[in-house]
């Protein structure tokens, strides 16, 4: 009796996955450099509002580059609202046509029924943007799975580290900056000046309040720094550098990097930076729309000056964690963010 409840448990749950609001959102293509082409972004931390970000850089994407652009949460199965402490994200099939993966989660555990998807994507190699804490984007993936290689700090031979370390670069490690104290100024690594990931960023205009990430130097392979994290002694844009070895030397936040993960192999940017709040400095949001043309290899297509103007009303939250029955009292549908 007691496998049949479970087994009928089972089946309510996959019925509740396939709800009518559990469907993607998906922003349609246009005129743009990216006409034709298919970014699938995914939203899934519990700390950053990668719920408000990822919504805000599709839109941009769609809106003002020509990019069709699928958007998927961690959704909870009972009632299609979105909950990152949640391991379900209804419509990973879509990476089968996607052109860019843009992720920007943290230690989700997704059933191989979906991580199957995922894994098909980076073993064709095609390109990988990921965002502040996807170096750490997947955890507690049962060991017994084949998918366990993807957990972060993964000891299985050819993915030390997991899904960060082997496709970013880089694993969870510590924070360098004093976390929700101390922002993010943006420096460029010497000698990347005329790098295409920057055209049409000013001096200062990359900034963020989330802190600066610690980054095991040198970063691995063919990994190339581009941009450097200045820790600021408050969250203002305007805030003093830290004295000490905070910034001596400053640490990594934006860097390229090629990968292969049992397939071929792949370009990726990374970036421990991009939580909602970070978006709402320019030089932030032209970085990643830059970073996504250039993990496309379309670098020589990077306007001089992107258009990355905010779609809509932008209001982004201070970042925390928030336990699940304070997602379930949100109960935010998908459909809601793009209204």
């Amino acid at each position: 009796m007691k496998h049949f409840v479970l087994a009928l448990s089972a089946l309510f749950a996959l019925c509740g996955a396939a709800r009518a609001d559990d469907k993607p959102v998906v922003l349609p293509g246009g005129d743009g450099v990216g006409k034709g082409k298919h970014v699938v972004l995914l939203s899934g931390d519990q700390e950053y509002r990668s719920e408000e970000a990822i919504p805000q850089l599709a839109k941009i994407l769609s809106k003002h580059h020509g990019f069709k652009c699928t958007v998927l949460f961690t959704v909870d199965p009972k009632d299609g609202s979105i909950n990152p402490t949640i391991n379900n994200v209804p419509g990973l099939e879509a990476l089968k046509d996607a052109d860019l993966f843009v992720i920007f989660t943290r230690f989700l555990a997704l059933p191989d029924a979906q991580m199957k998807h995922v894994a098909a994507y980076l073993e064709a190699g095609k390109p990988v943007v990921g965002l502040r804490t996807s170096t750490h984007a997947f955890n507690g993936i049962n060991g017994k799975s084949e998918y366990a290689k993807f957990n972060n700090g993964s000891g299985a031979k050819g993915w030390e580290g997991g899904f960060g370390k082997v496709v970013l670069g880089e694993q969870w490690v510590a924070h360098h900056g004093g976390h929700g104290k101390e922002g993010t100024r943006g420096i460029v690594a010497k000698g990347q000046e005329k790098n295409p990931i920057l055209k049409g960023i000013e001096a200062g205009s990359i900034f963020g309040t989330t802190d600066v990430y610690t980054v095991k130097l040198p970063l691995p392979g063919d990994s190339l720094p581009i941009v450097l994290g200045e820790v600021t002694e408050t969250l203002l844009p305007d805030s003093k550098a830290v004295a000490g070895k905070k910034n001596d030397p400053m640490m990594p936040v934006a860097w390229t990097k090629t990968y292969t993960a049992g397939g071929k192999t792949g370009r990726a940017f990374a970036t421990t930076m991009g939580a909602s709040e970070d978006l709402q400095w320019e030089g932030t949001r032209r970085m990643l729309v830059n970073g996504s043309l250039w993990a496309l290899g379309m670098e020589e297509s990077i306007p001089a000056k992107a258009n990355v103007e905010i779609v809509g009303e932008y209001k982004p939250t201070r970042f925390r964690f928030k336990n699940n029955a304070e997602w379930q009292k949100a109960a935010l549908k998908p459909g809601e963010l793009f209204k």
